[in-house]
């Protein structure tokens, strides 16, 4: 086994499986990722007009690609995530036209955040404090059909599944779709919740250290990841939950998110935007019922522990 290093000097905004890769690995290798936030452009000074005029060609900012030995289609990568150090800094905002409440929240809104040690601390909010439960939202391979592709939504190959349980300790494992796999990552997170509801977690620059290990003819249909317990550290204080109920998971989704935005406005004397965030960056959407037609029920969950500051 050997160790190796990618500084952040190179990005892959992108998908695509004629690029030359950054670095070839052996399997069972680490490799050490420098990521920048997910952007890779914003700052901590930024402002909201700042960021109305980012360039987001670049909405990831992926180092890879890396090639591993021997990789070929039907194989498998297994990936340890071995360790996420934070630079101190982070940012969550919504946008218009972006998240699940578009048609609520039709402007700009840019949260920063301070992260010391294990807590990220709110630079508005004195009483919020969410705890550092980092992952990688992107990992994923190079897509099997050639040509150029947003890395926005996800894909057969990975790529952006902002799923939160791929934190420390967790294992993930891809399918291989191309030779060499061309394995990228990035858009690392310092806390997110359960759907990202507003679009973003907290985003934060990190350094991510990964073990990449190929496995021969696995035939893996798609991404599947196992992680440690506990699920969370917010679950301490309990929890207050809204629900919504309908026949369109969607629509219940929005609901329920609406009535909770709602609850923390009235509760926590925040402003709308400062609740949006805050679902998304702790709180949890859930599928409750999906069983009792027509009508069906997903509920939203926000830890209390988020306000123990």
């Amino acid at each position: 086994m050997r160790e190796h290093y990618l500084d952040d000097s190179v990005i892959q905004p992108y998908w695509d499986n004629s690029i030359a890769p950054r670095l070839e690995i052996d399997s069972g290798d680490v490799v050490v990722f420098d990521c920048r936030e997910s952007n890779g452009q914003i700052q901590p000074d930024w402002t909201e007009a700042d960021y109305d005029q980012l360039d987001r060609s670049k909405i990831h900012a992926l180092n890879g690609s890396v090639w591993v030995k021997g990789a070929q289609p039907g194989d498998a990568l297994e990936i340890d995530i071995l360790d996420m150090r934070h630079k101190g800094w982070g940012w969550t905002a919504h946008r218009a036209g972006a998240g699940l409440l578009p048609e609520d929240f039709d402007f700009t809104y840019l949260h920063h955040w301070r992260i010391e040690g294990d807590t990220c601390y709110s630079t508005e909010l004195a009483q919020v404090q969410v705890p550092f439960e980092p992952h990688p939202g992107v990992m994923g391979v190079a897509p099997k059909a050639p040509g150029r592709f947003s890395t926005f939504p996800p894909r057969a190959n990975g790529g952006n599944v902002d799923v939160r349980d791929m934190t420390i300790g967790a294992t993930v494992w891809l399918p291989v779709l191309v030779p060499g796999a061309l394995f990228a990552t990035g858009d690392c997170h310092a806390a997110q919740g359960q759907g990202e509801v507003c679009v973003t977690g907290i985003e934060a620059p990190m350094r991510l250290t990964l073990r990449i290990t190929l496995l021969k003819g696995l035939q893996l249909p798609e991404l599947q990841l196992r992680r440690p317990s506990p699920m969370s550290k917010l679950d301490s204080a309990g929890y207050h939950i809204t629900t919504a109920h309908g026949p369109d998971l969607m629509a219940n989704a929005k609901q329920a998110l609406r009535y909770m935005i709602d609850w923390l406005a009235a509760t926590q004397g925040i402003s709308r935007s400062q609740a949006y965030m805050l679902c998304s960056v702790a709180g949890d959407l859930k599928i409750s019922e999906i069983v009792d037609a027509p009508n069906w029920v997903v509920s939203f969950h926000m830890p209390l522990a988020v306000f123990a500051g």
